[in-house]
């Protein structure tokens, strides 16, 4: 979950030099920051360096990333006229950067023997970010379009899964082993209207990608009150956050489908042996069950030792190992 940025001196000295669209437009920059990880720690896969929004640019609207602030659309979506005016262009033009980063990250990686995990925004949470301009405590915006204009809602939602679609698959073209689909917003809407106003959406995309035969991951977070309902949605592997304990989610995902997470990132910047028993208390619940990709329950925060990242990456691999043994 997110293995690159600003918790790795390597990235910060980068990106000192370079604005957050350089870096994911740039193939060689994007390739050298997706391996910064792989060098520093004994992972078990690359994650593509890249962000979720950049195709929202491709579409028609002004995308930034300002410094302290995050992410940030002008003149967000507010009017059906704005919806109809956004373009549904070929992914393999607008994300031509990541798409050869791929190309060369899996040429490096072949003599480590290591997968690459590429990704895409749901529908929702990129729709979100589309009419709020930026991140929301409340989503006031989108589930007003959502709730009053429902043909509009649609037309959004359904050009996002176009866009999305085809940038998965053109990045499974590109050679990546896994593919991964984060709902970060999902949790801002409550279970029915989860099941009316996103989930539809979100199955679309998830069918239509598991047609590249790549393994296909969904995340959401905030949905622990309804994971029945987001694993129906679809997907081979369904990412659960911190929210409830692994074995209670599992449940509702069901054991015949393979699970990941479920760490604080927080727990990251805890002494070890707080970090030890709380990494321990996941790896128990999962229970030594096949399926369980042990991961964080979002992204690596910038405040987060490097020491205990190597430390949790170490102490994971000997306990199943451990556990394989036995």
């Amino acid at each position: 979950m997110r293995q690159a940025g600003r918790y790795m001196p390597e990235y910060r000295a980068l990106r000192a030099r370079y604005s957050m669209l350089e870096t994911i437009h740039a193939p060689e920059l994007a390739a050298e920051i997706t391996m910064q990880p792989v060098a520093a720690f004994d992972i078990d896969a690359a994650i593509i360096f890249s962000d979720i929004l950049p195709p929202l640019a491709g579409m028609g609207l002004h995308l930034e990333f300002v410094k302290g602030v995050g992410p940030r659309i002008d003149s967000p979506i507010r009017s059906l006229a704005q919806i109809e005016s956004l373009a549904t262009p070929q992914m393999a033009d607008v994300m031509a950067g990541t798409l050869e980063a791929i190309r060369m990250v899996k040429r490096e990686l072949a003599t480590k023997e290591l997968p690459l995990i590429g990704f895409a925004g749901a529908p929702f949470t990129l729709a979100s970010y589309a009419i709020e301009g930026g991140g929301s405590k409340n989503h006031a915006h989108a589930k007003r379009l959502m709730y009053s204009d429902p043909d509009g809602w649609d037309a959004l939602m359904s050009k996002l899964c176009v866009v999305i679609t085809d940038y998965l698959l053109e990045q499974a073209s590109a050679g990546v082993d896994a593919l991964q689909l984060f709902d970060s917003w999902a949790g801002a809407v409550g279970r029915l209207d989860y099941e009316r106003y996103v989930r539809p959406y979100t199955s679309r995309v998830l069918e239509a990608v598991a047609g590249s035969g790549l393994p296909v991951i969904s995340f959401s977070t905030g949905t622990s009150g309804y994971l029945a309902s987001v694993a129906q949605a679809g997907g081979d592997v369904v990412g659960v956050d911190f929210r409830l304990p692994l074995d209670a989610a599992w449940d509702q995902v069901g054991f015949d489908r393979a699970i990941m997470g479920n760490l604080d990132p927080v727990l990251l910047q805890a002494p070890w042996e707080t970090l030890k028993a709380g990494s321990e208390d996941v790896l128990n619940r999962a229970g030594g069950r096949p399926g369980h990709i042990f991961n964080l329950g979002h992204g690596i925060l910038p405040e987060t030792p490097t020491d205990n990242v190597r430390r949790l990456v170490d102490f994971v691999h000997e306990r199943t190992a451990v556990a394989r043994s036995l």
